[in-house]
């Protein structure tokens, strides 16, 4: 073989490869979703919700920007899975315009629901554009509601013995955690929803101790092999995915996200969550 074919068979080989990477990456993985099964041991857990199971949703992104049949089709399986207590945190749309209602309204006609609670929280695309219009959180909230999601706003509510705090998003007009950790009560089983786990790092938690359930990275949607995402939407860039000890008594875990906000996912599955209680 010449050195000419030997170039030009090269040259086919890098494009059928980079056409094929280019298909899985819009066509496969966004819509390859992935049940991940963890222990979370909680400290005062009564030993009636030992083994029960909780899981994580989060930024499903329902719009325009992908066939959101997907979502309805994850739900399915995820109900099939009969969860206890569901969580979702945050990010149900992303918001162009009065649309996105008629779509959440459709997707959440299968909404996955806890046999003993389903509690979620907003996050900040749930704000509208430049996360800052309230009548968007409020139609968003209502829908949400009137699906059977017990929605926290700087709120904790406790069910059949196990305690959600719920923090309003970091980048929305309502964030004041203070509000609710100035309750924090140490002697229950608590869990703590917030959407953008940058929260971690400011002073407000009032030595809370305990799971923190996050979203709002997606993982960074696309991760290079042995290298960190390039582009993640937080200040502290260890903040990608899975579970983080913090060093201080908190245990941080930012779920990859159902949804995307394009239709593009690499080495980054999407991910809903299945916790299975336990005693600390």
């Amino acid at each position: 073989m010449t050195r000419r074919n030997l170039l030009k068979n090269g040259i086919y080989g890098l494009g059928a490869t980079s056409l094929l990477t280019g298909l899985y990456t819009y066509q496969i993985e966004p819509f390859w979703l992935e049940f991940v099964y963890k222990k979370m041991p909680i400290k005062n857990l009564p030993v009636a919700l030992v083994g029960k199971t909780l899981m994580q949703i989060s930024d499903i992104h329902v719009g325009d920007r992908f066939d959101y049949q997907y979502l309805i089709e994850s739900f399915q399986k995820a109900q099939k899975l009969a969860p206890d207590y569901v969580v979702y945190t945050g990010d149900y749309v992303n918001y162009g315009n009065e649309r996105q209602y008629k779509q959440l309204k459709e997707v959440l006609q299968h909404t996955v629901k806890g046999k003993l609670g389903t509690v979620g929280i907003l996050g900040n695309h749930d704000y509208g554009k430049d996360w800052s219009e309230q009548k968007v959180a409020d139609e968003i909230s209502s829908i949400l509601v009137n699906n059977g999601i017990t929605l926290l706003k700087n709120e904790q509510t406790e069910i059949e013995g196990l305690n959600f705090i719920g923090f309003d998003d970091l980048w929305g007009l309502n964030f004041k955690p203070e509000l609710v950790m100035k309750q924090y009560d140490k002697t229950k089983s608590n869990i703590l929803l917030c959407h953008n786990p940058d929260a971690c790092d400011l002073h407000v938690w009032n030595g809370y101790q305990g799971w923190i359930l996050s979203g709002h990275t997606h993982g960074g949607q696309c991760k290079p092999p042995f290298l960190p995402p390039p582009l993640l939407p937080v200040k502290n860039k260890n903040y990608t995915a899975g579970e983080i000890d913090l060093l201080d008594g908190r245990t941080l875990y930012i779920n990859r996200a159902l949804g995307h906000l394009m239709q593009v996912r690499f080495n980054v599955r999407p991910e809903i969550t299945v916790f299975e209680l336990a005693q600390a």
